[in-house]
């Protein structure tokens, strides 16, 4: 028996990166698997981990997309024990020069999309008795940076805090909510050199390394697993070490 043995999970992101990786351990450990994308490398996905994952066409910020693809997912497999909301992107820039479009799209995919995959997943959730989300925040969101992050760390303190809210108002009614914050992670932007190209990243790591997607996958199958069923409203770094420190 898999750690998520019988579990049905949409994730968010799914063509590519965490989420990629995470419908990876999710299929390894039994579960069935709604991988959203808006690239339409989702499909992909699914060719590569076989008939238990469904792929679906999914712009997190339309909200008609969003309650589509929690239908899709009844619809394929009766009920949504968990949804995964993966998808974000990040934009940078110092304050005094962040541009209006920039400030939109980013708080569109990583707080609105965040918050539709919240809203439309708890309701297909609450006929089946409760389920699990977890959503992607970051340790910007935790921590300001001289990166240049601003906005991208506004709307992750933003996932926090809708997290927060989630665990409070449903958690009489069985689910559970969390944030999962990563640090610097070898996605497929950052490629295999990733750590090299970026040596001050890496740097700030106690482990002194980047990441991996697999590192946050695992602890993803974890908190959507039944051995999580207290762990509700938490924020949990995967960062080797990085927002421990002070400096």
């Amino acid at each position: 028996m898999g750690l998520l043995e019988g579990k049905i999970a949409v994730i968010t992101g799914a063509g590519s990166g965490m989420a990629r990786q995470s419908a990876r351990v999710f299929v390894r450990e039994g579960a069935k698997v709604v991988a959203a994308d808006i690239s339409g490398a989702e499909k992909e996905t699914a060719a590569e981990l076989g008939d238990g994952v469904v792929p679906v066409h999914c712009d997190v910020t339309r909200e008609e997309d969003v309650e589509a693809l929690m239908a899709r997912a009844t619809e394929a497999f009766g009920r949504v024990d968990a949804v995964l909301n993966v998808a974000g992107i990040g934009t940078g820039g110092p304050i005094t020069k962040v541009s209006m479009e920039d400030y939109d799209k980013t708080m569109d995919v990583d707080l609105r999309g965040v918050l539709l995959g919240m809203k439309h997943g708890i309701r297909a959730m609450l006929p089946g008795g409760g389920g699990v989300i977890l959503n992607w925040s970051s340790i910007g969101g935790l921590n300001a940076s001289p990166f240049g992050t601003s906005v991208y760390s506004a709307a992750k303190a933003g996932v926090i805090s809708l997290t927060k809210a989630a665990a409070i108002e449903y958690g009489r009614k069985g689910i559970r909510a969390n944030a999962i914050c990563p640090g610097f992670i070898l996605t497929e932007i950052m490629g295999a050199s990733g750590g090299e190209r970026f040596p001050e990243m890496t740097e700030k790591a106690a482990l002194k390394r980047a990441g991996t997607p697999s590192e946050v996958a695992e602890v993803a199958a974890f908190l959507a697993s039944d051995r999580a069923s207290y762990v509700t409203g938490a924020v949990v770094p995967v960062d080797g070490g990085w927002s421990a420190s002070l400096a």
